[in-house]
């Protein structure tokens, strides 16, 4: 019992203390300067200037609106439901009002004078050609189907001998395939959107928008965006939107598709307040080489009455949707953040240290004659000097 409480005493009731040994190594010594520069330097490089360590940071809070402007004219006789018609923003806006993007539609497909009745269901719809009306049970829906079955089998058409499945549905159906290699609203490259960005930092109080860089109304009308020239006008036409994403505007007008505009708001408040602008750039966010779906589109309908009987004109839109993401980080100097990022720094030093005395140890031929000069143990018995015995006693 005595045995292990002196092991225990001799365990916890020993003392270290650092020892300080100077060695003439060139080795050493340009390792551990190497590696405190190298600390100093991400300290003062990276951590304070190229992170702005020496502020604190506010994201933003945002709201963003857009309005377009442009009208196209469509000349398309050989479909009557497309026809010759001047299409303009209340056209081909949809829907008029969105939150946080908008729709232009660029391309589309139009079953005009639709009502509720019957007739020959789509012969590409699987289950629906029949031989007679026992193939056709009433009330069934086909799967992909236009509407239900009435339980007779009719003629696709009055001459000719190919029979479906009649159902009552919105007719006469749609002809779901696109007329033309090109999009209709081919033009809409040279409509123009207006975009309003408010942005508020609250920590600094501190309030911006986009529109802040016009001077005056006139100048707002007559700009317009570029990302050379003029890269602070709100006003931008939807082609160098998409050019800037690097797309071809007709292959994206023809089957649709999502673009992004990034505005990106990287403030330092220590300067002038009129340096805080966005800086626009654009990317696709839809796969172009999807194996299937590709594009972006929707269908609406357009209801109407003649004669006390409900019709519809039902519109297939193709066209691009324009998506804004707003990122937002404004900075100010504070001493708290900068103190806290000296002070972890500084710690990090102690890896110098640590590094030189692994190479000391383990590394260097004379490791052995080293680690007996760093480590010393003293015991007050081995020596029966006069100052040691009077410690003990």
């Amino acid at each position: 019992m005595e045995n292990c409480c002196n092991r225990f005493a001799d365990l916890a009731l020993d003392y270290n203390t650092p020892k300080i040994i100077h060695i003439k190594s060139k080795v050493v010594g340009f390792i551990n300067r190497f590696i405190q520069l190298a600390i100093v330097g991400y300290i003062i490089g990276y951590v304070l200037v190229y992170k702005k360590g020496y502020q604190e940071f506010d994201t933003a809070q945002n709201s963003v609106t857009s309005k377009v402007k442009g009208v196209a004219f469509v000349n398309y006789t050989k479909d009557p439901n497309i026809g010759t018609r001047v299409w303009d923003p209340a056209d081909y806006i949809i829907p008029p009002e969105e939150n946080g993007a908008f729709f232009v539609m660029t391309n589309m497909i139009i079953t005009k004078n639709q009502t509720n009745t019957v007739c020959p269901e789509d012969m590409s719809i699987r289950g629906a050609n029949c031989t007679d009306s026992t193939d056709c049970i009433p009330g069934k829906h086909l799967y992909l189907g236009h509407g239900v079955n009435t339980g007779e089998c009719v003629p696709v058409s009055p001459d000719s001998d190919e029979m479906t499945c009649e159902i009552y549905s919105w007719c006469p159906l749609e002809y779901d395939h696109l007329r033309t290699n090109y999009p209709f609203l081919g033009e809409a490259a040279n409509f123009t959107v207006l975009i309003k960005n408010s942005i508020a930092f609250p920590k600094f109080n501190v309030r911006r928008s986009n529109i802040d860089a016009v001077k005056n109304s006139e100048d707002l009308k007559h700009c317009m965006y570029d990302p050379v020239h003029d890269a602070l006008c709100p006003i931008l036409k939807l082609g160098t939107i998409v050019n800037s994403a690097e797309q071809d505007f007709n292959k994206i007008a023809y089957k649709g598709g999502v673009i992004a505009i990034i505005l990106n708001w990287d403030c330092n408040l220590d300067f002038d307040i009129r340096n805080c602008q966005p800086k626009l750039t654009f990317r696709r966010l839809d796969d172009p080489h999807a194996p299937t779906a590709v594009g972006y589109n929707f269908r609406y309908p357009i209801y109407y009455e003649v004669n006390n009987k409900l019709h519809r004109d039902l519109i297939k839109a193709y066209g691009i949707r324009f998506v804004f993401i707003i990122v937002g980080r404004a900075g100010r100097f504070s001493v708290v953040p900068l103190l806290l990022n000296i002070g972890s720094g500084l710690a990090l030093l102690a890896i110098a240290s640590v590094i030189s005395d692994v190479v000391i140890l383990y590394v260097l031929k004379r490791r052995q004659y080293y680690r007996s000069k760093k480590y010393q143990t003293v015991s007050p018995f081995d020596d029966d000097s006069p100052l040691l015995q009077e410690d003990v006693e």
